[in-house]
């Protein structure tokens, strides 16, 4: 699936940004005309995946989408702690 490929891209930056990288999962939820990525972290590692007024989960999603983008889909990425 497209999604898939672009699961592997939000994981690999947000496994490069938390501290327990063994406590991340992604859940993705196929729609019909996009797709949700749920991101699970370890609860002392919300903050660093959100960042100071948001930017570091910004700067993910704009990568996501722009990946969906190239691949004629679009994506959400959620944060769940």
């Amino acid at each position: 699936m497209v999604s898939d490929r672009i699961a592997d891209l939000v994981e690999y930056l947000v496994v490069s940004i938390v501290d327990d990288a063994d406590s991340v999962s992604l859940e993705v939820i196929d729609g019909e005309d996009s797709s949700t990525i749920e991101v699970s972290v370890a609860e002392p590692d919300v903050a660093k995946v959100i960042g100071r007024h948001g930017r570091t989960i910004k700067a993910v999603r704009t990568l996501a989408r722009a990946l969906a983008a190239r691949l004629e889909t679009s994506v959400e990425v959620e944060v769940l702690g």
